[in-house]
């Protein structure tokens, strides 16, 4: 039984394949911008929905050229919060008999914690898993084996674009803004630190994706396997100044870096840095395994 996982995530759609015995037969993603003009309205726009329409289709048609005969459709931060988030699930199993469950933020963190333990040795202390989402960011303090706190804070990417002015390059004053409503979310995280005190920091998806192939065309990271990287922490810092000091055409043109997440990157950065700073991170690990292959680790499992 070939098995296709599809990620409807905030920014990207994201298409698992695998087999009966769990291997990874085939993955990719395509950029869908499902939030993009929809944060302040909480609508998804029909321009939205029609590339994600779009990109539904281009992934179905994979799955089943690979054989893919089990579905199985998860929708996350933009899709939950918006008034036409049923519209979009229902017109998903009108037009492509795919039912989407359109999960809460704690069971999003619960599967990406599930896949990132599968892609990077958590072991025994605890270690604050981080995803950067389009609409949502997942914050997860857990070792190897459970999960001390979880949450989902509404800080994603796009989100933070639509809510507030970033310019070019971003202004001394509009950065602290953004760290202050970041900060003031954050309590329950930085609260949940001061008993468990993380000091690794386990991130997925885009964002450090995105760190890791930078640094990779640098030379600067040596430590890699099949499914994670230790992203040098001063090497990090160094990145994030360019990145808070930098223009659009200055990022477009860093080898590595994502097309698509040259303006998202800036306030993914914020983010990152100000946990770095906040709770005392000493190591940094990127995992290429997220939410879907959390599930799939899950059903095997079961």
């Amino acid at each position: 039984m070939i098995t296709a996982i599809f990620d409807m995530g905030t920014n990207t759609f994201n298409l698992l394949v695998a087999n009966q015995k769990g291997e990874i037969l085939h993955e990719c993603k395509l950029p869908v911008k499902l939030g993009e003009g929809g944060f302040r309205e909480r609508k998804i726009t029909p321009e939205a929905m029609k590339r994600a329409f779009a990109a539904i289709e281009s992934h179905l048609s994979t799955a089943q050229r690979l054989g893919a005969t089990r579905y199985f459709a998860f929708a996350t931060s933009m899709v939950r919060d918006a008034a036409n988030g049923l519209d979009f699930t229902s017109g998903i199993k009108q037009h492509f008999n795919i039912e989407v469950e359109v999960i809460s933020g704690e069971r999003e963190a619960e599967l990406i914690w599930k896949g990132v333990r599968a892609a990077v040795a958590l072991g025994e202390k605890p270690t604050l898993v981080v995803d950067i989402g389009g609409g949502s960011n997942e914050t997860i303090i857990a070792d190897a084996k459970q999960i001390y706190w979880l949450n989902s804070f509404n800080l994603g990417v796009t989100r933070l674009t639509e809510l507030f002015a970033i310019s070019d390059p971003i202004k001394p004053e509009e950065l602290l803004a953004i760290e202050d409503h970041m900060l003031k979310a954050l309590q329950p995280l930085l609260h949940s630190a001061q008993r468990f005190r993380p000091r690794v920091m386990a991130g997925s998806s885009g964002s450090f994706d995105s760190f890791r192939k930078i640094l990779e065309q640098r030379g600067a990271i040596t430590k890699t396997t099949l499914t994670r990287a230790e992203i040098p922490l001063s090497e990090y810092l160094h990145l994030h100044q360019f990145f808070i000091t930098s223009t659009h055409e200055q990022r477009l043109t860093l080898p590595g870096l994502d097309p698509i997440r040259v303006d998202l990157i800036v306030p993914a950065s914020i983010f990152v840095n100000l946990l770095v700073k906040q709770l005392g991170i000493e190591r940094m690990f990127q995992s290429d395994y997220a939410l879907k292959e959390g599930f799939l680790m899950e059903i095997i499992n079961t």
